[in-house]
């Protein structure tokens, strides 16, 4: 379990907390890629600070682009993708820049604590290697 902050009668998650629950999992590395801070397991990125660039918040047009911190994490697959965006519209997105990639972004100002957290533990079985994610799940509690 890690430490949670109210903001607005809501429970939200900041990037420190991503970093305690994401390096709690096995084998994970704290790195950076593209000077953002990024999570790693057996060097794939699954999770990682996603700041929007000039062209996303040129893409929004005329529409208010979300406010941050942004957090990024891969899905398994287009389904997994499209499943966590209906699942959680009020924080959970995507953008044109990720049209086809297996990942969903997470406004961290609007998302619970268990959303962030199934989400992380989501993206890191999506690139664990197959040996270690049936090791994690053996090992965990039933749910």
């Amino acid at each position: 379990m890690f430490p949670i902050r109210q903001s607005y009668g809501e429970i939200v998650v900041n990037f420190e907390e991503v970093a305690t629950l994401a390096m709690g999992l096995p084998e994970v590395t704290e790195g950076t890629s593209f000077r953002h801070r990024t999570w790693f397991v057996a060097g794939k990125g699954f999770a990682w600070e996603r700041p929007f660039s000039k062209a996303d918040i040129k893409r929004f047009g005329d529409e208010t682009p979300p406010a941050g911190p942004i957090l990024a994490v891969r899905v398994a697959d287009q389904n997994e993708k499209d499943a966590a965006l209906a699942a959680n519209p009020k924080s959970v997105f995507t953008i044109e820049h990720f049209d086809g990639f297996n990942a969903v972004l997470i406004q961290l100002d609007k998302a619970t604590k268990q959303v962030v957290r199934d989400a992380v533990i989501d993206a890191w079985l999506a690139c664990a290697t197959r040996k270690l994610a049936d090791a994690y799940l053996a090992d965990r509690p039933s749910q």
